[in-house]
């Protein structure tokens, strides 16, 4: 329990899940936002091969570690940074990656830009992004193509892909 977090409720997570169930298994992912970790623990536990969950505060990054631990996943990596830090020094490709910072940030506008200039999304992947319903896209989704997005309650989320891979 903190304040600081903000999990992806059990529906819209489910949807998510339900849009990914053919292609999660194999995959490499980043949860760059990660919170309490219910999506990079979610696309574990249903057969990704690497998650690497990146979050900006210690003891939440420490909780995670305990979290990894108790349910002995072996394909997960804890990373105790900022996104921007993490982004300035990875150089390997994800399959997918969950965005999902506090709704009130500009994090998603700032962040999307660095992903797409360094080619971190694979051939195929796919980039999904949780934000506030009312929140309207940026210039930073212009070279996306949205695949699916629904809106539940106070949550819009979306999946997309590389425009210029399609």
């Amino acid at each position: 329990d903190s304040p600081k977090i903000r999990p992806t409720p059990d529906r819209v997570r489910e949807t998510l899940f339900n849009w990914l169930a053919p292609k999660i298994s194999g995959t490499r992912c980043l949860d760059l936002f990660a919170g309490s970790g219910a999506l990079g623990f979610e696309a574990m536990s249903r057969g990704a091969d690497q998650v690497v969950l990146v979050e900006a505060d210690p003891c939440i990054a420490i909780m995670l570690a305990k979290q990894k631990a108790l349910f002995n996943a072996h394909g997960m990596e804890i990373r105790g940074q900022s996104a921007h830090s993490y982004l300035r020094n990875v150089s390997q490709q994800f399959d997918l990656i969950f965005l999902d910072p506090p709704f009130e940030s500009d994090l998603i506008e700032q962040v999307i830009p660095i992903i797409l200039d360094q080619q971190l999304l694979s051939e195929k992947g796919q980039l999904y992004v949780e934000s506030a319903s009312q929140q309207i896209e940026s210039k930073s989704f212009a070279s996306l193509s949205c695949i699916r997005e629904k809106v539940s309650g106070e949550v819009r989320y979306a999946l997309y892909k590389n425009a210029a891979k399609s």
